[in-house]
């Protein structure tokens, strides 16, 4: 016998009953067909996690599960491998039941949750069967961070038309969606769902209901779109957890800390998660950057393959954090700080398409990372918007020198994507000597005079300021050689990334035997 589907929830079969109560009911079954409906022959799976929050149920021998509900929860389902959970026609992973009998509190800026009514007699979570390899990539976006519709319509054309037609597993974008303007996550969630792929969305500073007094009414246009901001899900054998890392404090601003029911989350997902599995951690503040960093690390520094990654700063970066920042694994924790759609908040000249050069504040362009997993492997790959996959690094230097000063003449690298694991090296004309290049923290060449040409900068706007170019730590330099003959030469860049992947750049430089008129 089939149940009727609350159509907003395309997620979860339910019946509605009269009286109010404290505990959830349900099933998580295998939906065969795909119709986020429980039929005749669909049997329940077990060994399911399902969670409100803070705290886990395991499915049983029948897939039946029952945790405790207030009047504002989010119930979720932990995707397993090897399942899919249904997605609405803009790639939404529908993995959740919200319970707000009431609805959302009544706020002056983007509408929330409507009254989702009393909590039904059983709310039924459909996985389908669907094979997952162990090798996939995932598409990862940092701060689409929209401020209005010509915005929207940045991401729209910047990005998204480049992946349509992956073959990434899913995506996923690590807060800011917008630019604390909440009414806007449909148009930029139902742009980026054009991509074709699965698409799930973490929960960033920009992207709070601003009219919110309480902590936990700061998400509700995001629990609207995409449900939960804290939640879970495996794929590919690899454990993904999502955190709402931030909280809002009596002064109505959010701190940046996880808050204990995600610590308390996390903590009864990784009961049921084998030590030798790969976590991965999803934010929008970098890890160290929560106040109560530690409080995390103890959760996780016990085992073997942890990997985290977030967004914010507007800076790539690889950090790798050892004892003196307080983790204890054996091994320094890798955190990726990804690059960002918006490049430095979409500020810059203007292209022949109208999109501004919005590069981010390290000197890097803006785009978007691609982190291939393959087991409890992982690679990362940055890619500039709409350039060539190849294009990993500027190199800087004089158009044309005299022989005389070539020796002294320092060319400059930025690597976008390089870290304090990576080697550089430089060599000319297609030499087999490669000359080492020393890494250095310092301020990209060119992007300061970038941004002074910016004509629409942000001063001001938005109660915020636009940051300086930034100090990176993915810079190289080098000295060209001594004995450079007069004539036009070739330099080529070779980067050896912290995964033993190399890249390559190229610059031409002219050696003048005279200075050239002025």
């Amino acid at each position: 016998m089939k149940k009727c589907l609350i159509p907003m929830l395309l997620l979860a079969a339910v019946t509605a009953r009269a009286d109010a109560q404290d505990t959830a009911r349900g099933f998580v079954y295998a939906d065969a067909n795909a119709n986020a409906v429980r039929d005749a022959g669909e049997a329940g799976i077990p060994g399911i996690l399902v969670a409100n929050g803070r705290d886990v149920a395991v499915t049983d021998a029948e897939g039946a599960w029952s945790l405790p509900v207030t009047d504002d929860t989010a119930l979720f389902v932990v995707k397993p491998t090897d399942f899919a959970v249904p997605v609405d026609a803009h790639r939404r992973p529908r993995h959740y039941y919200l319970h707000k009998p009431a609805g959302s509190p009544p706020g002056d800026d983007a509408p929330g949750v409507d009254p989702t009514g009393p909590l039904p007699d059983s709310v039924d979570f459909g996985l389908i069967p669907r094979p997952e390899p162990r090798a996939f990539d995932v598409v990862v976006f940092s701060d689409p961070q929209a401020r209005g519709v010509t915005e929207v319509n940045y991401v729209a054309r910047d990005v998204v038309p480049e992946l349509v037609g992956t073959d990434a597993a899913f995506g996923v974008t690590l807060g800011d969606t917008v630019a604390d303007d909440p009414g806007l996550f449909r148009e930029v969630s139902e742009a980026v769902g054009t991509a074709g792929i699965p698409w799930y969305w973490v929960f960033g500073n920009h992207d709070g209901n601003r009219s919110a007094k309480e902590d936990r009414h700061a998400d509700e246009t995001f629990e609207r779109f995409f449900g939960p901001a804290t939640y879970a899900f495996w794929h590919g054998g690899v454990f993904f957890f999502a955190f709402r890392n931030m909280e809002l404090n009596a002064e109505g601003k959010f701190e940046y800390r996880f808050r204990a029911d995600d610590l308390a989350l996390l903590r009864a997902c990784l009961e049921r998660v084998p030590q030798e599995a790969l976590v991965v951690l999803m934010m929008h503040v970098p890890l160290p950057a929560a106040k109560n960093c530690r409080e995390l690390y103890a959760l996780v520094q016990d085992r073997p393959r942890v990997f985290s990654m977030s967004g914010h700063t507007h800076e790539q970066a690889h950090l790798f954090l050892g004892e003196s920042r307080g983790w204890r694994g054996a091994e320094p924790h890798h955190h990726y700080i990804a690059g960002t759609v918006s490049g430095a908040w979409w500020v810059g000249e203007r292209d022949e398409t109208g999109i501004p050069h919005a590069t981010m504040n390290d000197g890097g362009p803006n785009g978007y990372a691609v982190v291939s997993f393959d087991g409890a492997d992982y690679r990362i790959r940055y890619k500039a918007a709409r350039r060539p996959a190849d294009y990993q690094m500027n190199i800087y230097c004089p158009d044309e020198v005299t022989g005389p000063e070539a020796p002294g003449t320092e060319v400059t690298a930025n690597f976008f994507a390089g870290s304090e694991r990576c080697r550089l090296d430089m060599t000319l004309d297609g030499g087999a000597s490669w000359l080492p290049m020393e890494r250095f923290t310092g301020t990209d060449p060119e992007c300061a005079r970038m941004q002074a040409m910016n004509p629409h900068r942000l001063d001001g706007v938005w109660g915020w300021d636009v940051d300086e170019p930034s100090r990176t730590g993915h810079l190289w330099r080098a000295r060209l050689p001594e004995g450079m003959e007069p004539g036009t030469h070739l330099l080529t860049v070779r980067a050896t990334d912290l995964f033993g992947e190399t890249h390559t750049g190229h610059r031409v430089i002219r050696i003048l035997e005279t200075p050239r008129p002025r």
